[in-house]
Formats: structure tokens, sequence, C-alpha cells
């Protein structure tokens, strides 16, 4: 079975994955993430290390881990949590938690995207947790990412929505402003975060600040913006996660793929 972005036809698919019997056309987003998410943790096995993923998609695979463990299916799993939500999850369902000081190298991290270019280039990080998703991502063998079609794109960018740099508080209108003319030819905007009702200032739990980059136009080589992006005073982390997914698994209304790089 093809992915169903045209992009991606062609690709490498698990032929062991089987259409869910529950009418996939008639499932909703968040039960296609559900499917998606159980799939990856089919590839979990007792003794690991994993990465803990943040975001509604990674959040079902939590709390599958930790179905597994209490039914005692997998044992002796170390769960390295990629926000305080994650963490306070991962607890209430009964994952033992450490971090990297412990835990140098992962066997394998779950978590999902917001976008996936054809070469499984990511753009995470709309949760907010982009800063420990990259640090943890970054140091595992095996990193499955977990979306439903929705999130599949010919460029990084393509949808129209935030592409999240996370910056420091300090002079953050100069960083903002900074790298809005840095994508100037792609008909940049940046937007410092805010939520609430009262329009409150997002703070990442690491206390910085994200400003969300909206493009009009594909920025062209993704390692070059990556770098220039890093280079700039003030600027913590971005949300291109690139060359990093080893898996893609994808839920769609036909089924369930799994692609490997």
């Amino acid at each position: 079975m093809a992915l169903a972005h045209p992009n991606f036809i062609g690709s490498e698919v698990d032929s062991s994955v089987m259409v869910s019997s529950e009418s996939p056309i008639n499932l909703s987003q968040d039960e296609l993430k559900k499917i998606a998410a159980y799939k990856a943790v089919e590839f979990v096995e007792s003794g690991m290390v994993l990465g803990l993923g943040t975001g509604s998609t990674a959040c079902h695979a939590v709390a599958k881990i930790g179905e597994l463990l209490q039914q005692g299916k997998l044992k002796n799993i170390i769960g390295i949590p990629t926000s305080k939500k994650t963490h306070e999850q991962a607890v209430s369902v009964g994952i033992p938690l450490s971090d990297l000081d412990s835990y140098p190298v992962i066997d394998l991290a779950i978590d999902g995207a917001d976008e996936v270019d054809p070469y499984l280039n990511l753009v995470k990080g709309r949760g907010g947790s982009l800063l420990r998703e990259k640090m943890v991502e970054g140091a595992c063998k095996k990193f499955v990412v977990i979306v439903d079609e929705t999130k599949l794109v010919n460029y990084l960018g393509e949808s129209k929505l935030a592409m999240p740099v996370e910056i420091v508080p300090f002079c953050w209108k100069f960083t903002a402003q900074r790298l809005e003319l840095m994508f100037e030819e792609a008909g940049c905007v940046a937007k410092l975060r805010k939520v609430g009702e009262n329009g409150e200032v997002y703070v990442t739990d690491n206390g910085n600040y994200i400003v969300d980059l909206y493009l009009k136009k594909d920025i062209g080589d993704l390692k070059v913006a990556s770098d220039e992006i890093l280079r700039l005073a003030g600027v913590v982390e971005h949300g291109m996660f690139l060359d990093m997914a080893t898996t893609l698994i994808v839920a769609g209304k036909l089924g369930v793929t799994v692609r490997n790089k």
C-alpha cells in the first residue's frame, strides 16, 4: 500500500501492516493518531531505554506502553520524557523514568510531527517541546515518527502553519525581526507565540519564548537554513528535525503504512 501523499508513492512499506477492520474511512483524526501510535509501540521490546515524545499522537504511545507494563507484556523499560507534560503522563501510567545524564544512548524514541516531507525531514515543536525533543531524539538509535496523513507535505513549511524557533526572552523582538529578515524572500512573518484569552506569552519548559515563522514559499536548502538560524545569537533551537527520523508510520483513511529510511 502506498502512502496517500503523491510524493510518498513508491516508498518502502511494511507489508505486514493490516488495514484497520473498523472501516478506516470513518475514523476521526484522533483515532488515526492512535492507530499509528499503537503500531509504533510494536517496535518496543523489554529492557529498552525509550524516548517518550510529546503531543496528541505521542500521548497514545505513552499510554499504551504503560498499559503493556501493567500487563507484564513489557518489562525493565526506562523512559526519557521530552516535556514536563509527558513526564507527568508517564508517571501516571507507571513508566519508570530517568534522563540523558544517566542514559546518554537511547534505544528507541517515539514521537509525532507537525510536518513530514518526502525525505522524512520534520517540523516539530508546535506543542512547544522542540528543544527537549531534539535532545532526546538526537540521542536515540532508532526514531519512529507517528502521524496521520494530514501531516505529509511536499516541503517543510508548505502547510503555512508555524515553523517554531525557541529563543531567549532577552530582546525577543530583535531576534524575531532578524529571523523574519533571514527568510524575507520566502515571505516570512515571525510572531511571538501567545496563549490563553489574555494573550500571555508562551513560556517553554526551559523558560524560553517561541517565535513562530509563517512561510509563504519554500526556504530552499534546509541544512543551510538550519545553520543560519542556529548561528543567530538569541536562538536556542529550531523545529526542523533533519535526517533524524528512521521510520515513519502514517495512519490514513485507507489504513496504515510504515516506511523505513
